[in-house]
């Protein structure tokens, strides 16, 4: 690949995750801040981003991927975005608010699957190669919040204006990728672009197992995303925002160990290792401190790596091996629609409600009780933990399959 044409796909890879690092994880911050938002109205605003996840599939498979090039499409959607941002910058009333952040929203999630569809589309060994591109979306994510703390942004509607900087860089760097035509294939259908094809899977239990563990491990999701940065904002601690990077710095780190991982301890036990972090961490958060127990919030922000490397990452490589080559894209799109959709909406709505639950009384030293808080996902996380354990099998075509790799790797060391 010519060095231009990388620099092209990895500077748009760095502005699509910058953009939405800019203002998605300081949100609930800027909310309570701005508005005087209720937790219940916190969640909402992050339900948004899960709705437009859950839609987006549409947009893209029944009328982006036919009918016109991706790139333009990006672009468009990207300068559109910008202009909302803007707006919402300019809001200084929720309800407003939250109607043009779900419009913003449905504009930006399509977004991530073009910039994979222009990217895959250049590569000639995906596997290899778009890692190294990819890697540039995680740094993108860190320089955002890196630069929030920095600044002091966290609360300031300056972080929307930021984020619409780089919207629009993005916008016109997107039209100066390499042409990605449209696939005018004709048949594609709502079903099929939602993973209906897939839809056989819930016949081998432990699919069945791992597809309602992926929904309800989505709301101990949805407290972190939704509720981490106020936490530590209400604790007092300094640059928030950047000390949530750690988190992404580990899911880096965490994605190079994956594959020894899976290939020493197989599925199930990087499942269960995956959903245990999420214990452990809810359990620091509810019981650290910005004081003498610090630490403990430290370990908790560093194990996201493991928390949605295990989990998530792992979970994607067991539905590509399940489902097999025929309707591997099916069940990709069935999981992604199940989880970032219709998970994490219930998710951000639960843990609004279970957060206004504990809200404290104003005037005093925090918002609300957030050992309580963090206790409720880290309960949700254990009895996951408890169901997955007792009924997740392995299939037995997974195992053979598992073992005819090993076998194939074993040959090749020998070599």
């Amino acid at each position: 690949m010519p060095i231009s044409l990388r620099f092209r796909l990895s500077l748009a890879m760095f502005l699509e995750f910058f953009t939405w690092g800019a203002w998605y994880v300081t949100l609930g911050t800027y909310l309570f801040d701005r508005f005087g938002a209720s937790a219940v109205q916190v969640g909402s605003a992050y339900a948004n981003f899960s709705l437009a996840a859950a839609l987006s599939p549409v947009f893209v498979g029944l009328v982006a991927d036919r009918y016109f090039a991706a790139q333009r499409v990006l672009g468009v959607l990207h300068l559109l975005g910008a202009g909302v941002l803007i707006l919402l910058a300019r809001t200084d009333d929720y309800g407003p608010f939250w109607w043009l952040l779900l419009l913003y929203t449905l504009l930006y999630a399509p977004t991530m699957a073009l910039m994979n569809s222009v990217t895959f589309r250049q590569l000639r060994d995906g596997g290899r190669e778009f890692p190294l591109i990819r890697v540039f979306g995680t740094a993108g994510w860190i320089v955002a919040g890196l630069l929030l703390g920095y600044l002091g942004m966290e609360s300031s509607a300056s972080l929307f204006y930021l984020a619409a900087g780089s919207s629009a860089v993005l916008g016109l760097v997107s039209f100066t990728l390499p042409d990605t035509p449209p696939d005018r294939t004709e048949g594609a259908s709502l079903g099929s672009v939602l993973g209906k094809e897939a839809l056989v899977l819930f016949r081998q239990r432990s699919f069945l197992v791992f597809f309602l563990s992926s929904l309800a491990i989505c709301i101990p999701l949805s407290f972190y995303y939704s509720f981490a940065n106020p936490f530590l904002n209400d604790l007092g601690i300094t640059n928030a925002a950047g000390k949530m990077t750690l988190g992404q710095l580990s899911e880096f780190l965490f994605l190079l160990v994956i594959p020894l991982a899976f290939k020493r301890f197989g599925i199930k036990a990087m499942l269960a290792v995956g959903i245990v972090a999420w214990v452990v961490r809810y359990v620091l958060f509810a019981y650290g401190d910005a004081d003498n127990r610090m630490g403990m919030l430290y370990v908790g922000i560093l194990l996201h790596g493991v928390c949605y490397d295990f989990f998530f990452v792992t979970g994607q490589i067991y539905v590509d091996r399940a489902a097999g080559e025929r309707i591997r894209s099916a069940a990709q799109g069935l999981i992604t629609f199940a989880t970032y959709g219709v998970g994490m909406l219930i998710g951000s709505y639960v843990s609004g409600l279970v957060t206004g639950r504990f809200a404290l009384p104003k005037g005093g030293g925090v918002q609300f009780d957030w050992q309580g808080v963090w206790l409720i996902p880290a309960g949700i996380a254990a009895a996951v933990l408890v169901v997955f354990l007792i009924t997740f099998r392995e299939e037995q075509r997974e195992k053979v399959n598992n073992n005819k790799r090993n076998n194939k790797d074993n040959a090749n060391e020998a070599r």
